[in-house]
């Protein structure tokens, strides 16, 4: 029988320890959120529909992005026993340079719109983290106010071919001016991809008022306060805004790019070039023979064509066959810190994070990318312990298996 005894006050304060109370809101809702998947339900609560869907969204039936982050997904893990992990180092060489964890920020378009600190978020946290960021021709900050914002960590540059020539040509001048280290060439956007999200939406640069976009808006003051009251937006590269992404995009890019282009703009630069979007082994090899400093396995974030290759699924056979001649980088589908390890043991040198950053953006400004890069340090750092691999090095493909829940028949096509 349980003897039972009323206890004494002093006793239940011992027992009974009350959570400080938090007076700041972004604070409690930010320390609240466990994984990027929190972070995107606060983001979702707190934009609008349309900026919220731009970022969240992808092309057409959105079939791409979903492999990819079921990529990740199917994966299983064979850890190690024995080994001390007391403590792990996360750090890492790439381009030239070094990072304190195996991911930076990926380049996003229009990021302002998101939240009005926009990149200056993003690049001060990057900084601040010891992680490169990477500016897109699409952003809405400019060079020289990114290299204000991360005057002493690594700035990135990502190029589209502009209709215009001398207009990509200023924008490499200006960055490689500013001190940016590496500069991403873009061969996946010959046109905008059918993001349907955003013309269900009509989304448009500037935000175009109808009576769901006022609805929507109205348990939201904040965001359109933020958006009424701060600087215009500033595109890296567009005079004009107006208009529809896709149209903005279409009226922009040359879909008459060519490896001409490629040599040009290698000749100009003189930093890291590596070239982003890379989708098929064929031209991971073809690049490797002239020479790139790196590739970016990447179907942008599934937001071009959709049922393009998953990266991740890519990436094992292009480590086997050109990891010794290139830098290999990878993005697309990354939504935990386990993603990233697994893309480091099947042979990527590199990740890069995208709409994982533009949750924390949107979830909570500059902290909330301090939250993003938290979370999924933390989540690397584990991982690895629980893996019992010291170093990012000790990584291999033996670490990792990945299941597939689609079938390859015929000429590649996939079945369920």
């Amino acid at each position: 029988m349980v003897k039972r005894q009323v206890p004494r006050p002093a006793e239940l304060l011992e027992l009974m320890k009350f959570k400080k109370l938090d007076l700041d809101p972004k604070h409690r809702r930010l320390s609240s959120a466990l994984t990027i998947d929190d972070l995107r339900k606060v983001a979702k609560r707190r934009t609008p529909a349309a900026a919220f869907d731009y970022t969240d969204g992808a092309a057409e039936g959105e079939i791409s992005m979903q492999r990819s982050v079921e990529a990740f997904q199917d994966i299983e893990f064979h850890p190690a026993i024995l080994n001390d992990v007391s403590h792990v180092d996360t750090t890492t060489q790439i381009l030239g340079g070094s990072s304190s964890q195996p991911f930076g920020i990926a380049p996003t378009g229009f990021t302002r719109l998101m939240q009005t600190e926009g990149e200056t978020a993003g690049a001060g946290a990057a900084g601040a983290a010891g992680i490169p960021f990477t500016l897109s021709t699409l952003g809405t900050t400019s060079i020289e106010d990114v290299k204000a914002a991360n005057p002493m960590g690594r700035n990135w540059f990502q190029l589209y071919v502009m209709r215009q020539r001398e207009v990509s040509y200023g924008l490499v001048e200006r960055a490689a001016a500013a001190g940016f280290d590496t500069l991403f060439f873009t061969v996946d956007t010959p046109v905008g991809g059918a993001r349907l999200r955003d013309t269900r939406n009509g989304f448009s640069i500037p935000p175009q008022l109808s009576v769901g976009t006022v609805l929507d808006a109205l348990p939201r003051p904040w965001w359109w306060w933020d958006f009424l009251t701060t600087a215009k937006l500033e595109f890296a590269s567009l005079s004009s805004t107006g208009g529809t992404v896709g149209e903005l995009i279409d009226s922009a890019m040359d879909p008459t790019i060519s490896f001409d282009d490629l040599a040009e703009i290698r000749a100009m630069w003189p930093g890291k070039l590596a070239v982003k979007g890379v989708q098929t082994l064929d031209d991971a090899k073809r690049l490797a023979d002239l020479g790139v400093d790196a590739i970016v396995l990447s179907n942008h974030g599934g937001r071009q064509l959709d049922r393009a290759p998953v990266p991740f699924h890519l990436l094992p056979q292009v480590a086997r066959e050109v990891g010794s001649d290139l830098e290999i980088i990878l993005d697309t589908g990354i939504r935990s810190g386990a993603d990233i390890v697994a893309a480091i043991a099947l042979g990527a040198d590199f990740t890069l994070i995208g709409r994982a950053y533009l949750y924390g953006l949107m979830a909570g400004g500059r902290e909330g990318v301090d939250r993003t890069i938290e979370i999924l340090s933390d989540e690397v750092e584990r991982t690895m312990k629980l893996l019992q691999v010291p170093t990012l090095k000790d990584l291999t493909p033996e670490h990792v298996t990945q299941l597939s829940r689609y079938t390859r028949i015929g000429d590649g096509a996939r079945i369920r």
